[in-house]
C-alpha cells in the first residue's frame, strides 16, 4: 500500500507545482507579442526557415531541462509538434513530464500487478501520454483550421473585389473568423503591421499550419504576385478545388470506417478481455505473467496485435 500512496502524493505534488509555475495573463500577453516580432533564420538540410517560438524565462526546472535539450535534434520535433498544437507548452515541460508520468505508471503497475511485462507497457503508455494528446490536439486544430479555410478565402475574394488591398482583406479575415484560423491570419496581419515582408508572412504561416490546403493556397497567392493575373478569379478556384478535395476526403472516411473500427476492435478485445476474466476470477492469469513460457506468448501476443493494427491502418489510411 505505500507504493500507491507515495505515487498518488507524487503525481498531486507535481500538479501543484505545475498549476503555481503557469504564466500569468500578463506574461500570456507579452509572450503573443514575443511571438509575433521574434524571428530567426534557421537552416536545416532542406534550408528552410522556421519561426522561434518566445523563450519562457520562469527558472523552473522544466526550461532548465529544456535549454539543455535544445542541444538534441529530438527537441526541434518536440517543438514543432507544440507549434503545430498550438499548445502553451514547452520542450522541457512536456519531456519533464512525460518522465514523471511513465515513473507514476510504472510503480503504479508493479505495486498492482508486479509483472515486468505489464511494468514495461505502463512505463511505455505513461512516457507517450503527453506525445498522443500533442498529436490529438494538432489533429483538433488542423481540422478546425481546413473546414474554416475555404469560408476564410472566399471573404478575401469579396474585399478584393470591394477594393481592399490584400492587408485589408487578412485583416478582415483576422476578425471575422474562427479559431485557430482567426489567430493565424492576424499574426501574419501583425507581422506585415511589423515590416515583414507579404511573402515571408505568408512562408511562416505555411510553416505554423501544416495544411496542404493552405500550401496550395500560398502558393496560389505568390505566383499570381509574380505572374500577375486576377487574384478573386484564383482564389475562386482555390476554394472550390479545397471544397472538393474536403468532399471527396469525407466519403473516403465514410466507405473505411468499418475498417477503422474492426481495427480498433480487434487491438482492443484481447486487452478487455484478459481484464474481464481477471475481474471474474482473480488471479487466473498469473501463470502468463509469471511464467517464462506464458510470458514469452505475452510477448508474442503484444507484437501481433501490434502488427495487425499497423497493417489495418495502413488499408484504411487513403489520401486524397
Amino acid at each position: 500500500m505505500i507504493v500507491p500512496i507515495f505515487a498518488g502524493f507524487l503525481i498531486f505534488s507535481f500538479v501543484i507545482v505545475i498549476v503555481m509555475l503557469r504564466p500569468k495573463k500578463a506574461e500570456k500577453v507579452m509572450e503573443k507579442r514575443l511571438k509575433v516580432i521574434s524571428v530567426q533564420s534557421h537552416h536545416d538540410e532542406a534550408e528552410t526557415e522556421t519561426i522561434a517560438l518566445a523563450e519562457k524565462s520562469s527558472g523552473g526546472i522544466s526550461d532548465k531541462l529544456g535549454k539543455y535539450l535544445q542541444r538534441f535534434d529530438f527537441s526541434e520535433d518536440i517543438e514543432l509538434l507544440i507549434l503545430y498544437a498550438g499548445s502553451r507548452a514547452t520542450v522541457g515541460s512536456v519531456v519533464f513530464g512525460s518522465v514523471m508520468a511513465a515513473a507514476a505508471a510504472g510503480l503504479m503497475a508493479h505495486a498492482l500487478v508486479g509483472a515486468l511485462p505489464m511494468d514495461f507497457a505502463a512505463v511505455v503508455l505513461g512516457g507517450s501520454a503527453r506525445w498522443f494528446m500533442l498529436k490529438f490536439q494538432k489533429g483538433r486544430r488542423l481540422k478546425k483550421f481546413t473546414v474554416a479555410l475555404p469560408d476564410a478565402i472566399e471573404l478575401i475574394s469579396r474585399a478584393l473585389r470591394a477594393g481592399h488591398s490584400m492587408a485589408s482583406a487578412i485583416e478582415i479575415v483576422a476578425e471575422q473568423s474562427v479559431e485557430p484560423l482567426a489567430s493565424e491570419f492576424e499574426i501574419v496581419y501583425q507581422q506585415q503591421k511589423f515590416g515583414i515582408p507579404f511573402r515571408e508572412a505568408l512562408l511562416q504561416l505555411g510553416q505554423r499550419i501544416p495544411s496542404k490546403d493552405l500550401h496550395f493556397l500560398i502558393t496560389a497567392i505568390l505566383v499570381q504576385k509574380e505572374t500577375g493575373g486576377d487574384l478573386t478569379e484564383i482564389l475562386d478556384r482555390t476554394t472550390h478545388v479545397i471544397r472538393e478535395r474536403v468532399r471527396i476526403e469525407g466519403e473516403i472516411k465514410t466507405y473505411t470506417a468499418q475498417g477503422r473500427l474492426t481495427g480498433w476492435i480487434l487491438a482492443a478485445l484481447p486487452v478487455i478481455m484478459l481484464l474481464i476474466i481477471n475481474v471474474m476470477s482473480p488471479g487466473y492469469s498469473d501463470i502468463l505473467f509469471h511464467d517464462p513460457v506464458g510470458q514469452e506468448l505475452l510477448y508474442t501476443g503484444v507484437g501481433l496485435i501490434t502488427i495487425g493494427t499497423l497493417i489495418i491502418r495502413k488499408i484504411v489510411d487513403i489520401q486524397v
